[in-house]
């Protein structure tokens, strides 16, 4: 680090698994960075944390810690439905803010952390990392010529098996905090929609198939239409045996033709390879964009920010209101404002 640069003092809010895997060793991995606190409910959690990277102070409750705390930014990496207003208190004192996906269990408490947001005028961003990596950027050029009238998503996985006992009464097997793989994934489907064809969700309407013997719904069927007229499709099927054969994740079909994303491999128009995937870190390029913007102000190095999250998470919790429902047909502008 230079010896005229300042150090980016960094709060971690939530000592979960992306925390430990994810965040904080990127963050550890840049010049200049220190994380000079960490907070989080589970106290095993918080001491196994702190020890391991290690972190000097640690804290229970996030208003105690933006009270005590002189930061440079937070990282907000706690479960959708616990967060409720630390995020505000953050924004209010100023503080740039990294917001894990997805954003909020409700519009409500979304709105409520935009609004802070955007009325102190602090750098923000929100984790939809694969925006940075080169294979969804390669798509989005081969599109922006292109009139999109249907996008096909679908993430299948097998049978889903119950929880270890150890983990019964964890967070994501309780289907009304977790929202299953349906929210945590749906979200990414519309939001790489969305920066792949410029596109926004107008409408949404979901099916779920729940059985008792099973802890998240077996299948999530979202359709959706988007501003220019093309609709979308966004199945999530954990019904199925493995070995199943190789099946794009996104098909977008456009006047004339389609293109197919195999995963992070490669990019298919017209059944014919145009684009391979190499080896990249997306998580680690988001993080060091962040960072530096924090330094320098510069809004334009990032890809999203809050308010732009909304539009990718309102079309999930929307289906999410469809299927409780019966399927209802929703106008996701009218439902962020609800």
């Amino acid at each position: 680090m230079d010896a005229t640069q300042h150090l980016t003092r960094v709060a971690i809010y939530g000592a979960g698994r992306w925390a430990n895997r994810t965040h904080i060793p990127n963050l550890l991995k840049l010049d200049g960075v220190e994380i000079v606190a960490l907070c989080d409910v589970n106290p095993e959690a918080l001491r196994a944390t702190a020890a391991a990277f290690p972190i000097p102070r640690t804290y229970a409750d996030g208003h105690e810690m933006l009270r005590n705390e002189e930061i440079d930014a937070l990282y907000s990496v706690v479960p959708a439905f616990a967060r409720t207003d630390v995020e505000v208190a953050a924004a209010a004192k100023g503080i740039p803010l990294f917001s894990e996906k997805p954003q909020a269990l409700t519009m409500q408490v979304a709105r409520a952390i935009d609004d802070a947001v955007r009325r102190s005028g602090v750098l923000s961003t929100v984790c939809f990392r694969e925006r940075y990596r080169p294979l969804f950027q390669r798509a989005r050029d081969l599109l922006k010529d292109k009139q999109v009238v249907h996008v096909r998503f679908q993430y299948i996985g097998g049978l889903p098996a119950p929880p270890p006992p150890e983990r019964k009464d964890s967070w994501w097997s309780q289907y009304d905090k977790s929202g299953g793989g349906a929210f945590d994934w749906g979200v990414h489907a519309v939001d790489y929609t969305r920066f792949m064809t410029g596109l926004n969700v107008t409408h949404a309407q979901a099916f779920y198939c729940q059985r008792p013997a099973y802890h998240i719904p077996l299948t999530s069927s979202f359709n959706f239409r988007l501003s220019s007229g093309a609709t979308m499709t966004a199945t999530f099927v954990s019904a199925t045996p493995a070995g199943r054969p190789e099946e794009p994740w996104f098909t977008i079909f456009y006047e004339g033709g389609h293109l197919a994303l195999y995963r992070y491999d490669r990019i298919e128009v017209n059944n014919e390879t145009v684009y391979q995937g190499e080896a990249f870190d997306p998580w680690f390029e988001q993080t060091r964009l962040f960072i530096e913007a924090v330094r320098t102000g510069d809004r334009g190095l990032l890809l999203n920010d809050y308010h732009d999250g909304l539009f990718s998470l309102a079309p999930v919790l929307a289906g999410w209101a469809s299927a409780r429902r019966n399927g209802a047909c929703i106008d996701v502008a009218a439902f962020m404002e609800d």
